[in-house]
């Protein structure tokens, strides 16, 4: 992880020293022999072409890359504490989720809705309670109760079961 922005570094460093040095051997030293500069810049300008800006180009990519990656992990180490929150306590509320991670509860919501969509959650929440419940998938299709209020639950999406007492949705795994 973050050998992207490592290696990128290391080839925009690389471009940059090579820039230096054509310049330095193919236009400073004619000019102080006072030597003819149309074959210096023809010479800098291939080195240019050919060498520095490729390298300068793979290095930007493999840096903003490399970024990239660093906060795909990132979000996904977020994602696998919610998870763990849950599981380890039982039940917690988004409040602490989102203190916990250091994050608004919009987001937290937006991360169990993806948790959600991977099949990786199975439990239930209350949104207007703002409570995300853990529950083996097997005891929710067994008992069709809420784990809320203990209330008859009803289908209402592939994987999806509400309860219409309370409004808590449950997420079955499949």
């Amino acid at each position: 992880m973050g050998q992207g922005r490592i290696i990128g570094a290391i080839l925009i460093a690389i471009a940059i020293i090579a820039l230096i040095v054509a310049v330095v051997w193919l236009v400073v030293e004619p000019l102080q022999q006072q030597q003819s500069v149309g074959g210096a810049v023809l010479g800098l300008f291939l080195v240019l072409i050919i060498f520095v800006l490729p390298l300068a180009g793979g290095g930007i990519y493999l840096l903003t890359r490399g970024q990239q990656e660093a906060a795909e992990f990132a979000e996904v180490a977020r994602q696998k504490k919610i998870l763990n929150m849950v599981l380890a306590q039982g039940q917690v509320r988004l409040s602490d989720i989102a203190l916990e991670l250091n994050t608004p509860v919009d987001n937290v919501q937006d991360m169990v809705h993806d948790l959600v969509g991977k099949n990786l959650f199975s439990g239930a929440i209350n949104w207007e309670d703002g409570i995300l419940y853990s529950k083996q998938a097997s005891q929710m299709k067994a008992d069709r109760k809420c784990p809320n209020c203990g209330g008859q639950v009803e289908l209402v999406g592939k994987g999806v079961v509400k309860c219409p007492f309370c409004g808590s949705e449950v997420f079955l795994a499949s």
